[in-house]
């Protein structure tokens, strides 16, 4: 589904599935390929807005929990494209894939990183996503906002009237409501999170945060 120039969003499919993310550009990032068990049906949503699994160039994650990044390797096989890694992603690659994956009796999703966003951008040769870390969820959270097109792909940070648990390996609510009140004070006119819907326009995002502070963060 086409959002606007350059922004796609692909709603999750099922349970363990999450929202995924297309930025078009010079260099195409596909952001949480979610589980590989629905991957045929986003492939199949990609190519009915004329985008090819061979047209994404960087596969990368907002966090690394399994429901976002158990398809890194398959989209990989049949795209041709690299896997990216944020320094945070393997700095807490034991609480994040690991001890998470342990207390759903899963085993730990593998796959093989190709480089590492090492800079504080992402430049996609039309736009510049600025990486922001938000650790509360998890402490490898990493947000990716555009400025000049005022959207933010936030995973699990936050959603609209709820944010991500704490509770998992890693979690930390002081953690996330800190990241959450920096995000807050971003111009953002799409919130894009990683599960449910997406928020648009600039008033229903503000509303979003400040429902979220005063009637979400005294359960967290």
């Amino acid at each position: 589904m086409k959002l606007k120039d350059n922004l796609y969003f692909y709603p999750e499919k099922g349970m363990m599935d999450c929202n995924t993310y297309v930025i078009r550009g010079k260099t195409s990032v596909l952001i949480d390929p979610g589980l590989t068990s629905f991957l045929k049906e986003l492939v199949g949503d990609l190519e009915k807005d004329g985008i090819k699994p061979g047209d994404i160039d960087i596969i990368t994650n907002t966090h690394l929990h399994g429901d976002h990044c158990w398809a890194n390797e398959a989209f990989k096989e049949i795209s041709g494209a690299k896997i990216f890694c944020h320094p945070l992603h393997k700095k807490f690659w034991d609480a994040t894939v690991i001890q998470t994956s342990r207390v759903f009796g899963l085993q730990p999703v593998e796959f093989k990183e190709d480089g590492s966003l090492d800079d504080d951008t992402l430049d996609t040769g039309d736009l510049q996503l600025e990486l922001i870390p938000a650790p509360g969820h998890s402490p490898d959270s990493i947000c990716f906002y555009c400025r000049e097109e005022k959207f933010l792909i936030c995973g699990d940070v936050i959603f609209n009237q709820n944010t991500g648990r704490v509770d998992l390996p890693g979690g930390n609510a002081d953690e996330l409501k800190q990241s959450i009140r920096n995000l807050s004070q971003l111009e953002i006119e799409y919130l894009l999170p990683g599960h449910m819907d997406v928020i648009t326009t600039a008033e229903k995002v503000k509303q979003n945060f400040e429902f979220v502070e005063s009637n979400v963060f005294n359960w967290l």
